[in-house]
């Protein structure tokens, strides 16, 4: 086995695990996989290390990227080909096109697009620069991964586990296995993310690497970086042939036979080339010094006409996301027209959405998030949703707690164990049952208890801290009240509420900086009458 086989093969092989793994942690229904383990794994996705960086200034939390940006000077884009679950995906894809494929498909040489790729990788600088979340989240491509995992892959992981593994392993009496709930996202955030993911596959099955080197920004970065990579994918002239079979196999279709040149920027480091070539025309290997002879003057005049070529590539310009800047909102909010029987209740007004607990502030959280949606897919009660109107257009389809959905389980602390960039922090549990994401709101007019003249009493029931009580109403009834500096904002008492949206009885209004709530009161049972022994 030669050296660029078994690198070939160690590629496939490492991208398979981390492909795997990646995929597990977003479909972890029994949470195999340590958070500890899961962060760290992750802290190698550019976008979000780099987000990471920019929000604590600390390399050991967020130097990943420093490390790829290294490893690229030096090897060229292996981020692209072993790291990056969205640039694996589109390696399967292809491999099964090409299996599949009742002709033998070949690729060939085609000159980049440098208006679409440096327009992108502007948008993306910007949107790092300005704080604008929502651009990001739809040019990451870790995060246009995870979403594809949480919105069209783990509700059918769910519906298998319950329809088959639960049946299965419980009829051999091995009771690991339980069943989940089928919690069904949004309609919206299933149409887009399977939208995007059929467009990039469908990149993927025609071209190759398409997707990664006209519209990935960071692709486009690390392009630009790997310019300057010290070991680099280059040609002997005197030993090529023009037999064609590295430039069949180019995924990236970067190699020029007519040139003898490989567009670096493009090139994904795959080594399939270099496996390929029967001449060994093709090597990774530093700069040579160039000998001043007739081949080395061709070569500078082909570099020379390719440069000519790339700046004539340079007319088109792209006006992608004027759409999403025309107005502030995706979509129309849904119409508060009121039914006969719920003339006289009122709507909820929240001021705030209200984010997961760790996120800080709204405006923080929605410049770091990149809604890759792990958070989303680890949260066990489902309570944590993608935003449509709910953050604006700055945090389109990141997580929020949608409470018609269910609660925030007040001894869970797994969205910030999680959360690959830390727009969601950490807490310890004790810090948890303090963190005030929220605050509840009593309604007296929609509440049963004033139109029924009914008990009820759910709310109370569901607080986790005691700050919604009951107390005397008349007729003998009970009424909620609430302590608001005792509330955490978790949603069990909107969740627990009977009437229904947005007509609650009692909802939740966000904080737009989270704060410590005052711990509850526990007053000790006074004994009455002396302590008797144990009859018997």
């Amino acid at each position: 086995m030669t050296l660029y086989r078994f690198l070939r093969k160690s590629r496939i092989i490492i991208a398979s695990l981390i492909f795997i793994l990646v995929f597990i942690i977003f479909n972890d229904l029994y949470e195999w996989i340590p958070s500890g383990i899961a962060r760290t794994v992750l802290s190698f996705q550019f976008v979000p290390s780099l987000l990471t960086f920019l929000a604590t200034f600390s390399l050991i939390a967020g130097g990943g990227f420093l490390l790829i940006l290294l490893i690229t000077l030096i090897t060229g884009r292996v981020y692209c080909s072993i790291i990056c679950p969205l640039g694996i995906m589109q390696d399967i894809i292809n491999r099964i096109s090409r299996y599949t494929s009742k002709k033998k498909r070949f690729f060939r040489f085609k000159k980049e697009y440098p208006v679409l790729r440096y327009t992108f990788l502007g948008i993306m600088i910007i949107a790092l620069i300005t704080g604008l979340g929502w651009i990001t989240v739809w040019l990451d491509p870790y995060s246009i991964m995870g979403r594809a995992f949480t919105y069209l892959l783990k509700p059918l992981i769910t519906w298998g586990n319950n329809m088959v593994a639960v049946p299965l392993f419980h009829s051999m009496n091995i009771y690991s296995f339980f069943h989940h709930t089928l919690l069904h996202p949004y309609v919206l955030p299933v149409i887009l993310s399977l939208a995007i993911t059929v467009a990039i596959g469908y990149f993927a099955w025609k071209r190759g690497r398409l997707f990664c080197n006209t519209i990935c920004p960071v692709g486009t970065l690390l392009g630009i970086a790997s310019r300057f990579s010290f070991f680099r994918v280059r040609f002997d002239r005197n030993k090529c042939t023009r037999c064609g079979k590295c430039a069949a196999i180019c995924k990236s279709e970067c190699i020029n036979i007519k040139n003898y040149s490989v567009d670096n920027s493009r090139c994904v480091v795959c080594f399939n080339c270099l496996d390929v070539c029967p001449e060994a025309a093709l090597s990774l290997r530093p700069p040579l010094k160039p000998a001043k002879t007739k081949s080395y003057l061709r070569t500078a005049e082909a570099a020379q006409e390719s440069v000519g070529s790339h700046d004539s590539n340079r007319r088109k310009i792209l006006l992608t996301f004027l759409a999403f800047l025309v107005g502030n909102r995706i979509y129309a909010l849904k119409k508060n027209r009121m039914p006969e029987n719920q003339k006289d209740l009122l709507i909820n007004e929240k001021e705030h959405p209200v984010a997961p607990p760790g996120a800080g502030t709204i405006e923080r959280f929605n410049n770091i998030c990149t809604g890759c949606s792990l958070c989303v897919s680890a949260c066990p009660t489902g309570v944590l949703q993608p935003a449509l109107t709910e953050y604006g257009l700055a945090g389109f389809m990141q997580p929020h707690m949608d409470y018609l959905t269910n609660y925030c389980n007040f001894d869970c602390t797994k969205c910030g164990d999680v959360c690959p960039t830390e727009a969601i922090l950490p807490l310890s549990l004790e810090d948890k049952h303090i963190t005030q994401i929220g605050k509840a709101f009593f309604v007296k007019q929609n509440c049963i208890v004033f139109t029924d003249e009914t008990d009820c009493g759910a709310c109370s029931e569901h607080c986790p801290t005691k700050a919604v009580k009951m107390v005397p109403y008349k007729n003998g009834l009970l009424i909620p009240e609430v302590e608001q500096a005792i509330c955490v904002g978790c949603g069990a008492c909107e969740h627990a509420c009977p009437v229904g949206a947005p007509f609650k009885a009692i909802y939740v209004d966000g904080n737009a900086v989270q704060q410590f709530a005052e711990k509850p009161v526990v007053k000790e049972l006074k004994q009455q009458g002396p302590e008797e022994d144990f009859p018997f």
